[in-house]
């Protein structure tokens, strides 16, 4: 499945952009761009997932944002600048498409898709800042697990505690506690780093607002215009 953003481009742009799409498969922690190094290419996610991080006292990596099948990473290109403070890397293996930079800012990309997933993206970093300041670690956990799912279009993707409280910006203890609590509520199973949904709908309940209302954006971006 192509990225949202791809498909919602008109026949003729998305025409242009094909014979220039690579595919590739990541791999777990591979590196997309580095924080202040030029940005190479950029990247389609179709059931990869990747993670923008802020690096925070020089060593402490916060999640920002996910990017999954609904857009693409490598914003600041289509901005007009090469580099970007933040890292963006592979959290879930699997596929995408990727293109080189000057080959993105060649393209006539007019008031359409692009624009529409940079007003997405917007709201998806100022939620983020809301909920980390205002929302229990158990929402914000239940929150990242389903708009995990939806990147990946699966219930089910592998995970360790380790990097979900990496990207929570929380202590280990904190999110095996968590953990613990939706898997005894039946919410979630866990296995070898390997997380299942079993119950979406209390899932989405114990979430906090914060993931409907980036999902919403995001799945406007789908409809288009």
């Amino acid at each position: 499945m192509p990225a949202a953003v791809l498909a919602a481009m008109p026949d003729g742009q998305f025409s242009r952009m094909a014979a220039a799409l690579e595919p590739v498969r990541l791999d777990v922690h591979d590196l997309i761009h580095d924080s202040g190094e030029p940005i190479e290419h950029v990247y389609f996610p179709a059931t990869a997932v990747l993670s923008m991080v802020s690096v925070v006292d020089g060593e402490t990596a916060v999640e920002v944002a996910t990017i999954g099948r609904e857009g693409m990473s490598g914003l600041p290109v289509f901005l007009g600048v090469s580099a970007s403070p933040n890292t963006v890397f592979a959290h879930v293996a699997g596929l995408a498409v990727r293109m080189r930079t000057h080959e993105l800012r060649a393209l006539p990309t007019g008031d359409g898709a692009l624009h529409r997933y940079v007003q997405a993206t917007m709201v998806q970093l100022a939620q983020n800042v809301a909920c980390n300041r205002l929302h229990t670690t158990e929402e914000r956990a239940a929150r990242w697990l389903l708009t995990t799912a939806d990147r990946t279009g699966s219930q089910r993707f592998t995970l360790t505690q380790d990097f979900l409280a990496q990207m929570l910006g929380v202590r280990r203890a904190t999110v095996s506690h968590t953990a613990g609590a939706l898997h005894d509520a039946g919410l979630i199973s866990y296995t070898r780093g390997l997380v299942t949904i079993d119950d979406r709908d209390r899932l989405a309940g114990a979430a906090c607002d914060c993931y409907r209302i980036v999902r919403a954006e995001f799945d406007r971006l789908r409809a288009g215009p």
